[in-house]
C-alpha cells in the first residue's frame, strides 16, 4: 500500500512518539555509541506538538500505520531537546529561516522517497508564508537525505541533551528557490 501523506493529527501523537523511538534505535547505533543513543532515543524523539497545533507536521500514513513523519516551524526552536535560546516567537520570515524539524522514517520505509516528499511539503508551505530559507540540526543520520535535498552544511554541531550526553550534529540550511532535485 502506498502511504498517503497528511498533516499530522493531535491523536497521531502516541504513533509518531513510538515510530521516532524506534527509528533512532534503529539507525543511531551506526552513528553513535549505547549512551548516545539511548539519550537521542529519550530526548529528541518526544512530539513537540505545538507543530501538531501549527499545522506544520506530516506524516505519511499506509493503511493507519505512520511510518514517516516530519514537519517545519515558524517558531524559534531548532530541534526538539534544545533549550538554549529557544523560544516561541514566530520568526520573521523576511529575515530569518523557517526551521525542518523532527523527520523520522520507519526502518521498513527507508529509501522510498518518503523523506524527501516530507521535506517538498515543508519547502512549499514554508515558501507561501514567504520564508525564503530553512534551517536544521541534523544528527548524523539525517546528513544524506538533507545533503540530497540541497541543504549544505554551515557547521559542525555539539547537541547537548538534557541528561548532559552530546551527540554530535550539523547545522544546515538551504534557500527556498533552490531549484528541487531530482
Amino acid at each position: 500500500m502506498d502511504p498517503v501523506l497528511r498533516l499530522a493529527v493531535p491523536s497521531d501523537g502516541s504513533a509518531i512518539g513510538e515510530l521516532a523511538r524506534a527509528s533512532v534505535l534503529d539507525v543511531f547505533p551506526a552513528y553513535y555509541d549505547d549512551a548516545e543513543t539511548a539519550s537521542a532515543a529519550e530526548h529528541i524523539t518526544t512530539l513537540d506538538t505545538a507543530l501538531i497545533e501549527d499545522g506544520t507536521y506530516y506524516v505519511h500514513d499506509a493503511g493507519g500505520e505512520i511510518v514517516a513523519c516530519g514537519g517545519w516551524s515558524r517558531r524559534n526552536k531548532l530541534f526538539n531537546a534544545s533549550t538554549a535560546g529557544a523560544d516561541e516567537r514566530l520568526l520573521d520570515p523576511a529575515t530569518e529561516p523557517a526551521r525542518i524539524r523532527a523527520m523520522f522514517v520507519r526502518a521498513d520505509w527507508t529509501r522510498r522517497g518518503l523523506g524527501r516528499a516530507i521535506l517538498t511539503a515543508c519547502t512549499d508551505a514554508a515558501r507561501a508564508e514567504g520564508f525564503t530559507k530553512l534551517a536544521l540540526m541534523s544528527t548524523l543520520p539525517g546528513v544524506p537525505l538533507y545533503k540530497a535535498f540541497g541543504f549544505t552544511e554551515v557547521e559542525a554541531a555539539q547537541l547537548p541533551m538534557p541528561d548532559g550526553t552530546v551527540l554530535a550534529g550539523v547545522a544546515m540550511e538551504r534557500p527556498i528557490d533552490l531549484e528541487e532535485m531530482a
